[in-house]
């Protein structure tokens, strides 16, 4: 079946003009889409719990408001809140100021898709997911460009669901570059797979694996780093950039060929199979459940998990390889 997308001609960003829109929650994504947004034009507030992203929005010129204070007089309701959290504040602050008409606005499907929150059948719910950090949505906004972005409607009580996630793109820029419709299970359940299995998963422990073996057969640590997890940016954005097959064109033959025929003796047939066991764990739930569980119980093996991490000989030289190339501190 072929994508539907819209682009600029497909908008109104007038749809929202007279219109208050509140983005809650102020971290990566939530800064972008409040910036983006009041530079179209639109008026925006910001609703956020005391800490540092309070502090944050006020040094970009907003007046940071209660969750229930901003959901309650805004026309679309921009929920940018971490997903194990997002249901918990949702409960407590914004479901006691819904009310009928108003849009509620989601960067992501994960608890509509796994039934964490319910909104009443009298509001919109609509979905726009920019496909990249917000750093990045922020930054080719300011440069005239958009970041592609996925459009999906679960509830259109209004009849102007779509539309008005459209203004919304557009306001953020989206619909400069692409905005492609999907449902908010099919955003979910492919986002979550490729954190697991390649972007974040997969990638950290294909690295850490392949550092380890050369460690251990006797290679100095930053060798090990410099070939296994340094070089990785540069083939990444070969493939990034212009495709797998260019991509190939773009290294040596010897490269190419070990590639060809050792890639698929790293990704065999059990590798495949325990995808295929993620995959389902995501589709089902399992994953979803799991998460939650994790964090309304106080997260303690999911630090124990990162803290693993955090001072190993990988880190140590990477450090070391970092320091050769000051000009990377300046990276986002």
């Amino acid at each position: 079946m072929p994508l539907t997308i819209f682009r600029e001609s497909d908008a109104d960003p007038g749809v929202l003009r007279g219109k208050q829109l509140a983005v809650l929650g102020y971290g990566n994504q939530g800064r972008a889409h409040a910036l983006n947004l009041r530079d179209s034009g639109l008026s925006v507030v910001v609703g956020q719990r005391p800490g540092a992203g309070g502090d944050r929005a006020r040094s970009d010129s907003f007046e940071p408001r209660a969750i229930r204070d901003a959901a309650a007089t805004a026309d679309l309701l921009i929920l940018t809140l971490p997903d194990e959290s997002a249901a918990d504040i949702y409960a407590a602050h914004i479901a006691p100021a819904i009310r009928a008409g108003q849009t509620l606005g989601f960067v992501h499907g994960f608890n509509i898709r796994y039934g964490f929150i319910t909104p009443p059948r009298d509001v919109d719910v609509v979905m726009i997911a920019p496909k990249g950090p917000g750093t990045l949505l922020r930054s080719l906004y300011e440069s005239g460009r958009g970041l592609p972005a996925l459009l999906a409607i679960h509830q259109d009580a209004t009849g102007a669901a779509r539309r008005t996630a459209l203004a919304w793109a557009a306001g953020i820029g989206s619909t400069r570059a692409a905005v492609v419709q999907t449902t908010f299970a099919c955003e979910t359940e492919t986002d979550l797979f490729g954190e697991q299995a390649v972007l974040c998963g997969g990638m950290a422990a294909l690295t850490k694996a392949a550092f380890d073996t050369l460690v251990e057969a006797g290679y100095e640590p930053e060798f090990a780093y410099l070939e296994c997890v340094h070089e990785l940016k540069q083939v990444v954005d070969l493939l990034y950039g212009h495709g797998l097959s260019a991509m190939r064109a773009r290294i040596s033959n010897t490269a190419e060929y070990g590639d060809l025929t050792r890639g698929p003796r790293i990704i065999g047939d059990e590798v495949r199979a325990e995808m295929r066991r993620v995959l389902d764990e995501v589709r089902g739930g399992a994953f979803a459940a799991e998460w939650i569980a994790e964090h309304r119980a106080g997260g303690a093996r999911f630090r124990k998990l990162h803290d693993a991490d955090v001072d190993t000989a990988f880190e140590r030289a990477g450090v070391a390889v970092r320091a050769l190339m000051p000009w990377l501190a300046n990276q986002p």
